[in-house]
């Protein structure tokens, strides 16, 4: 079963950019991960609809605020790393990914 995965930045744009990388390495490793982008105003909005939210480096003051809720809502939570995030390494966000949804990190 495909694994939906969110990330969040400020307004989208970064973690969009993101996003795209790591869904042509997902696809390269044939990782059934599927990657979206949003802007931190609607994390709230999709959190049913995921099984992990990524929050943008420069947004890890809210991921205690994210958490309450996604642990209501069955949502693992974690931070992308800085020099992934910062490099738009594809193929590192999924690890990262791989790494939440197995329970590690």
């Amino acid at each position: 079963m495909t694994k939906k995965v969110l990330l969040i930045c400020g307004a989208g744009a970064s973690s969009g950019f993101m996003a795209a990388a790591a869904r042509k390495a997902a696809k390269k490793e044939k990782a059934d991960i599927e990657f979206k982008a949003k802007s931190e105003s609607e994390v709230h909005n999709h959190l049913n609809e995921i099984d992990l939210l990524l929050v943008a480096p420069h947004l890890k003051y809210m991921i205690e605020e994210v958490q309450g809720a996604c642990e209501e809502a069955g949502v693992k939570a974690g931070i992308i790393p800085q020099r992934v995030y910062g490099a738009l390494d594809g193929k590192g966000l999924v690890k990262v990914a791989k790494d939440y949804l197995e329970g590690g990190e």
